[in-house]
């Protein structure tokens, strides 16, 4: 029995195999190829502020414009994380603060060089080149897993069956969306 799932509820249809392949490379597409997306792996600024300063002083906005290179532009931490880190390091006495003009100037203390020499065996910015690849490819393989489940259903499952898989469906949907409201 060949179903279809549409906005109308359940019907048969002989279009049923080349609307699923449709849905499996639509969503292969939008998992894969996200544009516009701004959202980046987040990396430990401190950690790399530290591993930075340690080759030289730097300007905020300096730090902000190495990271991201560094990253090969997978992560661009924003001055609302990057000034504050610096704050705290100044506090802990880890980071000296000249001002220049205008621009205030941060390197390293004694106690920051040996805090930076402490963590020096990873970078932050390839663990955030490692994260965002990993990312990369494990939600659209997770998505396309689920449409080929779907395509299987669609073509052997009764109406009963189509119908319970479009509300776990749905389910999963809003849980998702749940999932990026908490951060």
């Amino acid at each position: 029995m060949h179903t279809a799932f549409g906005t109308d509820g359940l019907r048969g249809t002989d279009r049923l195999g080349s609307g699923l392949r449709e849905m499996v490379e639509g969503a292969r597409e939008l998992l894969e190829n996200r544009p516009g997306q701004t959202r980046r792996p987040r990396g430990d600024v401190r950690a790399a502020i530290l591993a930075l300063l340690a080759e030289e002083p730097m300007h905020g906005y300096q730090l902000i414009s190495e990271i991201e290179k560094r990253s090969g532009g997978s992560w661009r931490p924003s001055p609302g994380s990057v000034y504050p880190t610096l704050q705290l390091l100044a506090d802990e006495g880890l980071v000296r603060v000249e001002v220049v003009g205008e621009k205030k100037t941060y390197s390293l203390t004694s106690a920051g060089t040996e805090a930076a020499a402490a963590g020096a065996d990873s970078l932050p910015w390839e663990s955030a080149q490692t994260r965002d690849a990993e990312r990369a490819s494990a939600l659209p393989r997770a998505g396309v897993k689920l449409a080929q489940a779907l395509a299987q259903l669609g073509h052997d499952a009764t109406p009963e069956q189509v119908e319970q898989a479009v509300q776990v469906v749905n389910d999963a949907r809003r849980k998702i969306y749940t999932i990026l409201a908490e951060s």
